[in-house]
C-alpha cells in the first residue's frame, strides 16, 4: 500500500475518460478499482450510465472492478448503501495490501466516503407520502429547501426522486442517526478536467455516438423486460428523455436537443459539486485531460 493515502480517488465531470485512466492506473500499482457511479451499479444498463466496460481492459489484462452490475433495474438504490457496500469491499481490498482506486463522478456517494456521511436505511412513510401524492415537482421542491440546501439537484430529477428525498429528510429531522464504526479515509484525489468548452463538445459527441449505437435499444430492452417507464424516468437523464421519446412524448430532434441539454447542465453542476468540496477542504489536484495517458500518469504518481 501507499505509505500516506489508503485511498486513490479519481473523479471529474462525465465525459471525461476516467474510467480509461482508473484502470490504467490500476494495472500499474497492480490494484483494483471502486465504482462511484450512482447508476452504473444496475445490470443492462451499460449504454445510458456509460460503463465502457472495455475500458478495464490494460495490455490484455482485465483489471478488476467492484460495484457495477449489482443490482437489477428498478431496484431504488441509495447512498446508505452505497457506503455499506463500499466498505466491505473495501476493507477487502486493503486486507490484501492493496491500495484501492475510487473513480467516478458521483459526488454524493464520494463524499459519503471520504467524510464518513452518518446514513442510516430510512424506512418507506406511507402516511408522508400520502400526504406528498398530489404535489408538483416546484412545490416539492419548496418543501425539501425547508430541510436542506440543494447542492444536489438530482433530488429533482423526477416527483418520485424529490418525494423520497422528502422522505429521508423528515426521517433524520426526527430521528437521531447513529454512525457505524468504519476505517478512517486519507485519501488523495485528483480530478480530470477539460475547459468548459471541451467538456461541451465531448458530451455532444459521445451522446451522438450513444444513441446511434445501442442506447435507444437498450432503453427498449429494459421496458421490455418489466422495467416500468416510471422507474426509467427515476433515473434520469439519458433513461429519462428515451422514456419520452419511446412513450411518444418527443421527436428524436427532440430527444437529442433536450438530452444533450440536460447532461450539459449535470456536467455544470458536477464542477459545481467539486468546488464546493474543494471549499470545504477537500484538495483536488487537477490534471490536464488532454494530456496522453503516460503523462497522466506521470503525474499521478509523482505525488506517492
Amino acid at each position: 500500500m501507499l505509505k500516506t493515502y489508503n485511498l486513490i480517488v479519481i473523479t471529474g465531470a462525465t465525459a471525461g475518460s476516467k474510467t480509461s485512466l482508473a484502470a490504467n492506473l490500476a494495472y500499474d500499482l497492480k490494484t483494483e478499482i471502486i465504482s462511484a457511479d450512482s447508476r452504473q451499479i444496475y445490470k443492462k444498463m451499460d449504454i445510458g450510465t456509460g460503463k465502457d466496460l472495455e475500458d478495464y481492459e490494460v495490455k490484455g489484462s482485465k483489471i478488476p472492478y467492484h460495484l457495477i452490475d449489482i443490482c437489477e433495474p428498478g431496484y431504488k438504490y441509495n447512498v446508505y448503501e452505497y457506503k455499506r457496500d463500499f466498505f466491505k469491499v473495501y476493507n477487502e481490498l486493503t486486507e490484501k495490501n492493496l491500495t484501492p482506486i475510487l473513480c467516478g463522478g458521483t459526488g454524493l456517494y464520494i463524499n459519503a466516503v471520504l467524510n464518513n456521511y452518518e446514513l442510516v436505511k430510512v424506512p418507506i412513510n406511507e402516511k408522508l407520502r400520502i400526504a406528498l401524492k398530489d404535489k408538483t415537482i416546484e412545490e416539492l421542491e419548496q418543501i425539501l429547501r425547508k430541510y436542506k440546501d440543494l447542492h444536489n439537484r438530482s433530488d429533482l430529477d423526477t416527483i418520485k426522486r424529490a418525494v423520497r428525498a422528502i422522505e429521508i429528510a423528515e426521517y433524520y429531522s426526527r430521528n437521531e442517526v447513529l454512525g457505524e464504526n468504519y476505517p478512517e479515509i486519507k485519501p488523495i484525489i485528483f480530478g480530470v478536467y477539460f475547459d468548459r468548452e471541451q467538456r461541451r463538445s465531448r458530451i455532444t459527441e459521445r451522446l451522438k455516438f450513444r444513441l446511434e449505437n445501442g442506447m435507444i435499444a437498450e432503453a427498449q430492452s429494459l421496458l421490455d423486460s418489466g422495467v416500468s417507464h416510471d422507474d426509467l424516468e427515476y433515473y434520469g437523464l439519458e433513461y429519462k428523455f428515451l422514456s419520452w421519446y419511446l412513450k411518444g412524448k418527443i421527436t428524436y430532434a427532440e430527444l437529442f436537443t433536450k438530452l444533450n441539454t440536460a447532461i450539459h447542465q449535470f456536467s455544470k453542476r458536477q464542477m459545481t459539486w467539486f468546488r464546493k468540496m474543494e471549499k470545504d477542504g477537500a484538495k483536488i489536484i487537477w490534471i490536464d485531460g488532454n494530456l496522453k495517458m503516460e503523462e497522466k500518469l506521470s503525474f499521478i504518481k509523482s505525488f506517492f
